[in-house]
């Protein structure tokens, strides 16, 4: 938002007045930076005329609108790459892991999926599908994020060579986590959109989340 600076006239000798404006522009509000403990990065939530993504602090009971969060990956959160051919040949990933005390104790979050802020009778199926829309690393498409789940099932891959791994179905009423992996440091922004039938109407929401993987 723009305020105007109220105009002034300037009396002189002469029979001339000059007005002066400007404007002032309020600063930004600073993003949040959540980099440890329970978040549930995708967590829907429908209003009764349309569905929203929220970022849910579990830790705090606190939801954030996801362009006011910073998602922060410390160098604590390296590990050997377990091996498994979407994770790239690099000899090590950063990880958030889908187990609360391996993250605990590596201090790195615990990011999840929830749906439990959706009751059921009013999505079709009980369910809705988390959807991976692009991944960008440092402002450029990249293929080193994925989501998996064990042993390497993938859940998601912004690798753009394939059209598999992209969306997801959850039932309602559920909270999911499986681990997340970076295969390089840098600035990711990962689009995600929230999607379901309503009494035969498909209501969608897409949101970008910023993600800081350091080195």
């Amino acid at each position: 938002m723009r305020i105007p600076v109220r105009t002034m006239t300037v009396a002189g000798s002469v029979a001339a007045a000059l007005a002066v404006t400007a404007l002032v522009a309020t600063p930004a509000t600073a993003a949040t930076t959540l980099g440890v403990g329970h978040v549930d990065v995708l967590d829907a939530e429908w209003d009764g005329s349309g569905l929203h993504l929220h970022v849910h602090d579990e830790e705090n009971d606190t939801e954030y609108e996801p362009a006011d969060v910073v998602l922060s990956v410390p160098a604590a959160a390296k590990v050997a790459n377990p091996g498994y051919g979407f994770l790239g040949s690099g000899s090590e990933v950063w990880l958030l892991p889908e187990d609360q005390a391996v993250a605990n104790a590596r201090g790195v979050l615990f990011a999840g999926f929830s749906t439990e802020a959706l009751t059921t009778g009013v999505f079709a199926g009980d369910s809705v599908s988390y959807r991976l829309v692009g991944a960008t690393r440092d402002g450029a498409s990249t293929e080193d994020f994925s989501v998996y789940a064990g042993s390497g099932t993938r859940w998601y891959d912004s690798n753009t060579a394939t059209t598999s791994y992209k969306s997801k179905a959850f039932p309602v009423g559920a909270h999911n986590h499986a681990n997340w992996a970076f295969e390089e440091a840098g600035t990711y922004k990962l689009t995600f959109s929230v999607s379901g039938t309503v009494a035969g109407v498909t209501e969608t929401a897409t949101e970008t989340y910023t993600v800081v993987v350091s080195s």
